[in-house]
């Protein structure tokens, strides 16, 4: 049985009168031609999935079954649903204010490991709900103090597993429950490899040099279980509009995938995501950066003891020497933020603790409305012991369509979880076209802010 997403004019999108020679592309051996009757198929995953499905049967024994009308069952064809894919649908807001996030240095990070990221794949595929994830890791976090709108690019992501190893350095520095990696190679490993007990994506692989996703989709296709590889392009190296223009977007979406694979460096990736988040179709997307060229083996992997221990940053510039620029300018903010942001606000957390344990550490939470705004009064402790509460109350605020207004004037303390959930909820009123804003912010709360690179959350009229 061979696989091929394509259409033709004449059947619409599932049929084709080519002939072809049957496995070539699989295994090599050459077939003589052989008239096939083609099909949709469920391949139990995506029954709306659009695959042709050739199997070896005359035409004869095709138009005696009933032809494109028929279920064609007896000789190895079915056909299902023919109707057009109407795209992906959003993720609702419960998703976001469920996932356990953790603000570091100014972004979301979820605690979540490999397994978990797999699996809200799947199920994000078969709803075919628009699903962003981003694969934080130092570049990432030193990207976004600078550039406002590869931080949104993050903050706008529906997941955000840790990729770096110095962001879950960073996290056991906070005392954050963030232990492991999550890393996009992995991802791609874990998808690709047979008996994870998940069923098959498909996948479309966009951007890498020339080439390379070529030969990435190639070796994902020749395996026999695990990722499909439906197409692949290398657009060049231009600009995100360049790399947005409608002929591409089409292709891309024409594809009919259920994860897009973005390689185009980190920055532009990123923002040609979150630019065309309107106009894609396939509801996974992800930028996975040098997965895809680690798949095509033009670029070796570190070992895994050196994965372990922190150092895949050295065996990249072994393979890649123009990346140590990179690392190195990374590297110098990350020796800042330590000293500034990050031992700072390890230390004011510590002491906060140790107060904690002779005050009560409730959060009383009042609402009030106010005009076109919803008030929302913290009193106590915003932290993760109270994040239920806040859960609760932040999901009645996104019932209405109000600007939120969080007052801080008789609060003693935000947490990495608290203001990983205040994320949450801006993600949910800028997709609202709502703001979310803040009064009443002491000193001591504006270094809370500063420590935890929020201090954008507090500029005014900054819009959602």
């Amino acid at each position: 049985m061979v696989i091929f997403p394509h259409r033709h004019p004449k059947f619409g999108s599932g049929y084709t009168e080519k002939h072809i020679h049957t496995r070539e592309h699989w295994d090599g051996v050459p077939q003589p031609p052989l008239k096939m009757a083609l099909a949709y198929a469920d391949l139990g995953f995506q029954s709306r999935k659009r695959w042709l499905i050739l199997d070896e049967v005359s035409s004869d024994q095709f138009d005696a079954a009933g032809g494109p009308e028929a279920s064609c069952e007896g000789i190895g064809v079915t056909i299902i649903d023919q109707t057009p894919n109407p795209g992906p649908t959003e993720a609702p807001s419960e998703h976001d204010l469920l996932r356990t996030v953790y603000c570091i240095l100014g972004i979301p990070i979820d605690a979540i490991k490999l397994a978990a990221v797999v699996h809200r794949m799947a199920s994000a595929a078969t709803n075919r709900a628009a699903f962003l994830i981003s694969t934080p890791n130092l570049h990432f976090l030193v990207s976004s103090l600078s550039d406002p709108e590869f931080r949104e690019s993050v903050l706008n992501s529906d997941l955000c597993p840790p990729d770096g190893a110095p962001i879950v350095w960073i996290a056991r520095l906070l005392g954050l429950p963030i232990k492991e990696r999550a890393a996009g190679s992995d991802l791609l490993d874990h998808l690709r490899a047979p008996g994870t007990g998940t069923h098959r994506l498909t996948v479309f692989l966009f951007g890498g040099a020339q080439g390379v996703a070529a030969a990435a989709a190639q070796t994902l296709n020749a395996e026999r279980d695990g990722l499909i590889c439906t197409g692949a392009m290398d657009p060049g190296f231009g600009e995100v509009s360049e790399l947005s223009q409608d002929h591409i977007i089409d292709r891309i979406n024409s594809s009919n995938a259920d994860f897009l694979a973005v390689s185009l460096g980190a920055k532009k990736g990123q923002l040609w995501l979150l630019r065309n988040h309107d106009r894609l179709t396939i509801p996974l997307r992800a930028h996975l950066g040098a997965a895809i060229s680690f798949q095509a083996g033009t670029v070796k992997r570190a070992p895994e003891k050196m994965r372990a221990l922190g150092f895949e940053w050295l065996w990249r510039i072994k393979e890649e020497p123009h990346l140590w620029r990179r690392y190195w300018n990374d590297g110098s903010v990350l020796l800042r933020l330590l000293f500034t942001r990050v031992l700072p606000l390890a230390i004011e957390t510590r002491w906060h603790k140790l107060r904690s344990k002779h005050r009560q550490q409730d959060l009383l939470i009042k609402t009030t409305e106010a005009d076109q705004s919803l008030i929302i009064s913290l009193w106590g402790n915003a932290t993760e012991r109270n994040i239920d509460k806040a859960v609760s109350c932040f999901r009645k605020a996104l019932a209405g369509k109000h600007e939120v207004i969080i007052n801080l004037s008789d609060t003693r303390l935000i947490d990495a979880r608290f203001f990983g959930l205040l994320l949450m909820l801006r993600k949910q009123l800028k997709a609202r076209g709502a703001r979310l804003a803040f009064t009443g912010v002491s000193r001591m709360m504006k270094r809370m802010f500063r420590f935890n690179e929020l201090e954008f959350l507090l500029i005014p009229n900054m819009g959602p």
